[in-house]
């Protein structure tokens, strides 16, 4: 493993998020390697990556490559891709992990290794909704992984070009529990990038409230079209709103997760976000697939699994898919 002042840092994904920790990180002072490709490949070899947040201006030059060959083996890998890109990705990142790498996905919903870790009836299971037949779990050895809850709400303005207007937040992790070396380094690196990270020894606790954020706003804000503000704010919205939270909450409950906020709570913290459109609201709008596997079905799947169904949650979900699935639509 390299010392501390001089990790190798690879970002792979490079939209709105991968461009955030990017421009953080090498404004830091961490270089910082970006799997990238197209059109974005081309804009961060050219300009760097540039990112506008609460801060002010960030501008750091990034050394990028499509090829994880020519990248070589890393120490820390960030995976920012959508859950959707997982199963072509994973089998390809082969040439950056060495003996010591670190893999944290930074992914929205319930993540693949979600039962890795955990003792008891659900040891060993796979989510089938995002890893269908284990096929993940084959590709990247769990032991790699780092457990990741990222509160950023960010938007590209352009290929390589970041706008984020809220406050970062990142919390660390290990899936079952450790507080490990490498995440007490992860954590500090983050922090040193003048992101806010937390070391949890309950991952699975900030997820179940990333969950309820996502799954009670980004499949409603297709449909609707509106911003966290109207989906939080709106008397009209939130009523169906509360209902998905609820919902989600009995889940939550189910496989022993502390959620920090009560519902009013939640809702209101929503709102303060502003006018904000949801990372699945940008998706659409684009025409690129909806993460409604990891941020909707998995949590169908886990709550079947405890007896438990969620008819409202669902209905929107099947809304929501049938907007996504419509070719005129974006």
């Amino acid at each position: 493993m390299s010392s501390p002042t001089n990790r190798r840092v690879c970002i792979v994904g490079a939209g709105a998020i991968g461009c955030t920790l990017a421009a953080r990180l090498g404004a830091s002072g961490q270089p910082v390697n970006v799997l990238a490709r197209g059109q974005t490949l081309a804009a961060l070899r050219d300009n760097g990556v540039r990112l506008t947040d609460l801060d002010g201006s960030h501008h750091s030059p990034v050394n990028t490559s499509h090829s994880t060959a020519e990248l070589g083996e890393q120490d820390l890998i960030f995976i920012c891709t959508k859950a959707p890109a997982l199963a072509g990705l994973l089998p390809t990142l082969g040439p950056l992990i060495g003996p010591e790498t670190v893999v944290v996905p930074v992914v929205n919903g319930v993540p693949w290794w979600y039962f890795h870790g955990l003792p008891g009836r659900f040891a060993g299971r796979q989510v089938q909704a995002v890893d269908p037949d284990g096929a993940l779990s084959a590709a990247l050895d769990l032991q790699r992984i780092l457990g990741c809850v990222v509160f950023i709400t960010a938007e590209s303005e352009a290929p390589g070009v970041a706008r984020s207007d809220n406050p970062h937040l990142m919390i660390l992790g290990e899936p079952d529990g450790r507080l490990s070396e490498r995440l007490h380094w992860v954590r500090a690196l983050v922090e040193q990038a003048g992101i806010e990270a937390r070391a949890s020894e309950h991952i699975r606790d900030p997820l179940w409230t990333k969950i309820i954020a996502n799954l009670s706003s980004n499949p409603l804000s297709v449909i609707t079209g509106a911003t966290l503000e109207q989906l939080y704010g709106r008397a009209d919205l939130r009523g169906v709103v509360a209902k998905i939270i609820q919902e989600t909450l009995l889940i939550a409950a189910a496989y022993g997760a502390r959620i920090a906020f009560d519902p009013e709570t939640f809702m209101k913290l929503g709102a303060d976000m502003g006018a904000v459109r949801t990372s699945m609201l940008q998706d659409y709008g684009h025409g690129r697939p909806l993460e409604l596997a990891a941020i909707g079905d998995a949590v169908i799947e886990l709550a079947g699994y405890q007896g438990l169904g969620m008819p409202v949650t669902q209905d929107i979900l099947t809304l929501a898919r049938f907007r996504g699935e419509q070719p005129t639509a974006h």
